[in-house]
């Protein structure tokens, strides 16, 4: 017998670097575990239209802008879901109207709680490593759970692509390429390839959409402006730059931790900061509201 499809509609809800999660009864489909607002999409609704009403009828708040995420299939013994996923922000004068019981997570805190398993993809995409080491060298991706930025010099995407085949999965998944370099590789290394760079040039030519979905993607800003785009079109996170003076960049205006936390308090995505900082300064940096750290060589010291 052929297994039923039921297609579901998830709100991603964020704030502050914070995601909305609840908790499903044992009466319920996969009950007992936590969830992110959502349900069945009905006969002759689409599925963002589904999202916006559940989210209105078990949150409690209307939302307008909203984000496609991603688009994930998952089998379970006895039912095939397709879950279409949406992210939005939340606003902070709708923060007192949010029913209960649904609670405020910090993103570390998503890998301890118990959610389905068609939501592991979903947690992968939300939860960052605090630590982004940036290098032209593959040889310098880290062992560790800090995250890499390959910034590709070369423009020879064969000797690339040769290079990327040559890694284990899980150093796929912790791997960040510009936009160009992955926009050019084969189809199945673009597939396997989760996270990508935007430099602000790039961000500031997109608009709402233009995003592949299922991606994830930070994008480099260094003023007030290019957050906002970055917000406006979907980014997952960003890198904001400089904090300090840089070798690469001595004409750059420099932000200093005043200027950044000015900046970073506003975001609804995690901002990691960049230039001139090294891995002491994450203490100092998150009581700035940076989410992580990023750069170049104050992280050569990270394997």
């Amino acid at each position: 017998m052929s297994k039923a499809t039921v297609d579901v509609a998830i709100a991603i809800l964020l704030h502050k670097s914070k995601v909305l999660v609840g908790w499903r009864q044992v009466d319920q489909h996969q009950g007992n575990k936590h969830e992110f607002p959502g349900g069945k999409v009905e006969a002759g609704e689409t599925p963002e239209q589904a999202c916006r009403r559940e989210v209105y009828e078990e949150v409690g708040i209307g939302l307008k802008e909203w984000h496609s995420f991603d688009l994930i299939c998952h089998e379970y013994d006895d039912v095939i879901v397709n879950l279409h996923l949406y992210h939005a922000y939340v606003p902070d004068e709708l923060l007192e109207l949010i029913h209960q019981p649904w609670t405020w997570y910090s993103r570390g805190q998503l890998a301890s709680l118990n959610f389905p398993k068609a939501n592991k993809a979903i947690l992968d995409r939300l939860i960052w490593s605090h630590l982004i080491k940036i290098s032209d060298q593959m040889s310098d991706l880290p062992e560790s759970n800090a995250e890499f930025y390959w910034r590709v010099e070369s423009d020879e995407i064969n000797a690339i692509e040769q290079q990327l085949l040559g890694l284990t999965s899980e150093q796929l998944n912790k791997l960040i390429l510009n936009f160009d370099i992955w926009n050019k590789l084969n189809s199945e290394l673009k597939t396997k390839i989760k996270s990508i760079h935007l430099k602000q040039s790039q961000l500031m030519q997109l608009k709402k959409g233009d995003l592949v979905t299922g991606k994830r993607f930070i994008a480099a800003c260094h003023d007030a402006v290019s957050l906002q785009h970055a917000h406006h079109v979907g980014c997952d996170a960003v890198f904001l730059s400089p904090v300090y003076a840089t070798q690469t960049h001595i004409d750059a205006k420099v932000l200093g931790w005043d200027g950044f936390i000015e900046l970073a308090r506003k975001s609804d995505i995690p901002v990691f900061a960049l230039g001139g900082v090294n891995p002491s300064d994450l203490e100092q940096a998150q009581k700035h509201d940076a989410y992580g750290l990023a750069g170049i060589r104050g992280f050569s010291s990270i394997v």
